[in-house]
């Protein structure tokens, strides 16, 4: 008898565990910015056209982050071509970033997040990453910065009078998220 009342009771006290609603975000606003260096002149990218949904439950937050390339302006519609070439933007139209981190992290100023990229036909993985998290009345904005290389994508690095850019490509991320 004592073991059906303990095994009722353990089960009372994590039924809301169980039944814990998922806490929902959605991608209000974005600027995703490329960094490219080469040794005549820098480069910046940048897109404004990323949509994303993020999901909160059971202690884990998983985030997701899509833009188009073809979305990315450098200024220099001849360069934008050439690097949607580069990458493979034809056959691999979107860069898409999972973000998994603790929900706990939703409280600090700082969140560590492991990234999954897809990017140029690859997958990219990334630990530990910091972003900045601010609290803006009913919403948060996360600001960082993915450390990419044109190697973790595989792809032939651009070069402007046979001089290669540099491997590093890395990405500016400033986004702003409502719970929903």
């Amino acid at each position: 008898m004592k073991v059906q009342f303990l095994a009722a009771a353990l089960l009372l006290a994590a039924f809301p565990a169980f039944g814990q609603k998922a806490e929902q975000w959605a991608l209000t606003e974005s600027t995703l910015t490329y960094h490219v260096t080469s040794p005549v002149h820098e480069v910046n990218g940048v897109s404004h056209a990323a949509r994303g949904k993020g999901i909160c439950q059971d202690g884990h937050c998983n985030f997701l982050i899509a833009a188009p390339v073809k979305s990315f302006s450098s200024g220099d519609s001849n360069r934008d071509l050439h690097m949607l070439e580069a990458t493979r933007g034809a056959n691999n139209p979107l860069v898409v970033v999972h973000a998994i981190f603790p929900e706990a992290a939703l409280q600090q100023a700082t969140i560590y997040a492991d990234l999954e990229v897809q990017f140029a036909g690859q997958t990219a993985h990334y630990s530990h990453v910091a972003f900045q998290r601010q609290s803006e009345s009913d919403a948060m904005r996360i600001t960082g910065t993915v450390p990419s290389t044109c190697s973790d994508f595989k792809f032939q690095r651009p070069s402007f009078f046979g001089m290669s850019i540099s491997n590093d490509i890395p990405v500016r991320v400033d986004a702003t998220w409502k719970q929903m």
